[in-house]
């Protein structure tokens, strides 16, 4: 398994750039899925519950689960905003969401168990590897905003032992409509209500840690609101790391039904890959503060949607120009799906771009503008489709950058 692993794509791109960067070229990078601090700093009163934990000498083991503060704080916020109902021995605590997704992997997935995922998506791919799985891959379609229907995974289902989904989806910034996420629910419900008795079921694997991330009119949804009988079958990623700006205080959480999360509890307890116990006991009193978080969120989310609405304007200004460009309109997360349809367009050095990674590298190079190919989240090189990740440029950087594009675009034959 170690000897057939693959690196990540997308930090591979990311040090090419950061040694741009130390070579003091001025780059726009919208590779990383995160934040500039100087431009998306965490909540003050986050910041300063943190300082305050450490001063109170909380730098011990914090218990393998999670303190139960702040599991008591997560079934308090969940249920108020998202009307779902956890005790707090379901709500498992680490270091961030990948730990839980891999544990998730872990507690459910038999090497050769057929796990069900759409294309894009972030790292699917690698955990099936991780855990001998078979993947199963759902192509889905920009008509469709890159999200899975339920005719997408209708003929993948039976038999299967996940099925891995994401909304706000990274790398998109798509969400799932109600009535598409519903007929998947009840696609579910069909399927196990087909398995024998003692028959591993399907279990859904939602992974919804940009939720408070959605602009305009969009709503989040998630299964087990839609269907509460679907609350047995599924696994639920959250955490801080998005909606605070804070992903490296590496506080993330997740909750489901007793039997998978308490093996998830083991296995995070063996890989120690545990929240820091300063910041665990400062998100439990930050999470409770109502007024704090909604006033953070909405501030956070304007800056955040202006400069995806910016990008947003400006392919499309590039594309009513007659450039082979477009994108989807932002719904959620930080991200932007952009397409750059330059496959067989010559450089005025004489190369042909082939791949998507032959135009992310002469976008990165002509233009100054660091992007992610979907190809970096499970799709062919050939699909022309890229993820701009807004959260470490600021609006200046992500304005100048798309004149120096337009020049890029001119200078291709």
């Amino acid at each position: 398994m170690a000897q057939t692993l693959i690196g990540s794509e997308i930090i591979k791109l990311a040090g090419e750039v950061n040694s741009m960067i130390a070579r003091g070229e001025q780059i726009c990078n919208l590779t990383i899925g995160d934040f500039d601090s100087s431009i998306y700093p965490i909540p003050e009163e986050l910041k300063e519950e943190i300082t305050k934990a450490y001063a109170q000498g909380h730098t011990n083991y914090p218990p393998a689960n999670g303190v139960a503060v702040l599991r008591q704080a997560v079934a308090a916020f969940i249920k108020e905003r998202l009307g779902l109902e956890y005790p707090e021995n379901d709500i498992l605590v680490a270091g961030g969401s990948r730990p839980l997704i891999y544990s998730a992997y872990m507690a459910i997935v038999d090497p050769g168990d057929r796990v069900v995922f759409p294309t894009p998506s972030w790292n699917n791919n690698h955990y099936c590897h991780l855990s001998g799985a078979r993947p199963v891959v759902v192509p889905t379609k920009p008509e469709h905003k890159f999200m899975p229907t339920a005719a997408d995974v209708a003929p993948l289902l039976k038999g299967a032992t996940l099925l891995a989904l994401c909304s706000p989806l990274n790398p998109t910034g798509t969400v799932f409509s109600k009535e598409d996420l519903e007929a998947i629910c009840d696609l579910v419900l069909e399927e196990n209500k087909s398995r024998a008795a003692g028959e591993k079921p399907l279990y859904i694997l939602y992974d919804q840690i940009y939720w408070m991330l959605t602009f305009g009119e969009t709503e989040h949804f998630n299964p087990v609101s839609l269907r509460p009988e679907l609350k047995d079958y599924v696994i639920f990623i959250d955490g801080i790391s998005k909606c605070f700006a804070a992903t490296g205080v590496r506080v993330g959480y997740g909750y489901g039904p007793s039997v998978v999360m308490d093996k998830m509890k083991t296995l995070v307890g063996h890989m120690g890959a545990w929240a820091p116990k300063a910041e665990q006991i400062a998100t439990a009193k930050y999470i409770g503060q109502g007024e704090q978080v909604n006033s953070f969120m909405t501030g956070f989310k304007q800056k955040v949607q202006q400069s995806l609405d910016v990008l947003y304007k400006g392919f499309k200004d590039l594309k009513s120009e007659g450039y082979a460009v477009d994108a989807v309109e932002p719904m959620g997360a930080i991200y932007l799906s952009v397409q750059m349809d330059l496959a067989r367009k010559t450089t005025a050095e004489g190369k042909v771009l082939e791949t998507s990674q032959d135009i992310a590298y002469y976008i990165l190079e002509k233009a100054k503008l660091a992007v992610v190919p979907f190809s970096a989240f499970g799709t062919a090189k050939s699909l022309n489709w890229f993820r701009l990740s807004v959260g470490g440029a600021s609006l200046e950087a992500i304005q100048a950058s798309l004149e120096r594009l337009r020049e890029a675009l001119q200078k291709l034959k």
